[in-house]
C-alpha cells in the first residue's frame, strides 16, 4: 500500500481510484462496509485526515483516538487498500467550501473516479456539505458517488467509533470487538520502564498509550502479536492498563506479561489485543499480595484464552 500526505503532486499511478472517505478511527465494521463498496469500483483507495478534525478543533480535549495513524495504516493495508491518502487537516482544509473541496481535492488533486461515504458524512467549511451535496457535485464534476447506509450489529447497535469508545471505557472489549470486527488493539514500540516486573518474576513489555483513548483501567486477558525482531509471532498473556497505583505512578501505560516467553523486546513493535477485562486496578499494601494476585490473574487469563501451562 502506498501512503500519501497531500492531494497535490501525486504520481499518475495514485490517481483514478475508487475512494472510501472518512476518518476511519478503529476501522470498524461500518468502515469496512464503506470500503467494500468502494472496492467494487476499484482500484481501491482510502481518503482520511490527520490530525483528526476533533483534535484540530479541540486540541486540549482528552485523548479519544482508538488507534494511531500507523495502526490505522496497518489495518487498511490488511483490507487490500492500494492507496492511502492521509490529507492534512489544517487551516487551508478547514476554510474550504464543500464545492472547493470536491473540485480541488477530489477531482483536480486525487482524480477520483468514484467516491463512497457513509450517510452521516459531512465536509467543507463548518461541515456544511452533506452526502447529498457530494452526490450533486459528483454529477456536476464527473465522478460517481455511493452513499452507504449505517451498519448495525446483531443487537441493533450502530457500528460507530463513539459506541466503541463507550464499550472500551466501560471495560467491555467483547462488545467493542463485535462492532470492530476484530479485537481492539494497542500498537506501538516496547519502551524501557522501571523494570520492577522482572524482580517480581513477571517481566512486562511496556507501551505508551499517549494520544489514545484509555480503555477502562485494570487487568486484561490479551493476545499479542510481535511485529518486528527475532521473536515475531503470536502469543497470549495478561496485561495491566493504568497508572500502577501500588507504586504511585500517574502516567498511564500498558504493561504486558507474555506467557512462556523469554527474550528482549525493547524497541520492537507489538500489537496487543484486549480480549477480556478481568478486574480493576488495586493498590496493594505488600508485594507478596501483589504477586499472589498476578498469579491468579494469569491463571484466569490462561483459562479464557485456552493457553495451557507449559511444563518446565
Amino acid at each position: 500500500m502506498d501512503r500519501h500526505h497531500h492531494w497535490t503532486g501525486l504520481p499518475e499511478t495514485a490517481r483514478g481510484t475508487s475512494a472510501a472517505i472518512g476518518n476511519f478511527d478503529g476501522v470498524h465494521l461500518g468502515h469496512r462496509h464503506v470500503i467494500d463498496i468502494a472496492r467494487a469500483q476499484g482500484p481501491l483507495s482510502v481518503v482520511t485526515f490527520d490530525p483528526h478534525p476533533r483534535e484540530y478543533f479541540k486540541p486540549d480535549a482528552a485523548p479519544f483516538r482508538l488507534m494511531n495513524p500507523q495502526a490505522k495504516a496497518n489495518r487498511l493495508a490488511k483490507l487490500g487498500v492500494e492507496q492511502l491518502f492521509e490529507l492534512p487537516f489544517d487551516g487551508e482544509m478547514v476554510a474550504m467550501t464543500p464545492e472547493r473541496f470536491a473540485r480541488e481535492v477530489l477531482v483536480d488533486g486525487l482524480g477520483l473516479r468514484h467516491v463512497v461515504v457513509g450517510a452521516d458524512f459531512c465536509f467543507g467549511k463548518n461541515r456544511l456539505g452533506t452526502a447529498s451535496d457530494l452526490v450533486h457535485f459528483g454529477r456536476e464534476m464527473g465522478f460517481g458517488v455511493t452513499v452507504a447506509n449505517l451498519l448495525e450489529t446483531t443487537d441493533g447497535t450502530v457500528s460507530s467509533s463513539s459506541a466503541i469508545r463507550t464499550a472500551l471505557s466501560e471495560g467491555q472489549p467483547e462488545k467493542a470487538a463485535e462492532m470492530l470486527g476484530h479485537w481492539h488493539r494497542i500498537d506501538g514500540p516496547v519502551q524501557h520502564g522501571d523494570k520492577r516486573g522482572r524482580t517480581l518474576n513477571f517481566p512486562t513489555a511496556n507501551m505508551s498509550i499517549d494520544g489514545l483513548l484509555p480503555p477502562k483501567f485494570g487487568v486484561y486477558a490479551v493476545k499479542i502479536d510481535i511485529l518486528t525482531g527475532p521473536y515475531q509471532g503470536h502469543y497470549h498473556g495478561a496485561a495491566s492498563l493504568g497508572v500502577k497505583p501500588t507504586f504511585g505512578d500517574n502516567r498511564p501505560c500498558l504493561e504486558t506479561f507474555l506467557f512462556d516467553f523469554k527474550g528482549d523486546l525493547y524497541g520492537q513493535d507489538l500489537s496487543v489485543a484486549l480480549v477480556r477485562y478481568l478486574r480493576p486496578e488495586v493498590a496493594y499494601t505488600t508485594l507478596e499480595a501483589l504477586v499472589a494476585q498476578m498469579d491468579a490473574d494469569c491463571v484466569q487469563a490462561r483459562e479464557i484464552l485456552g493457553t495451557p501451562v507449559r511444563a518446565t
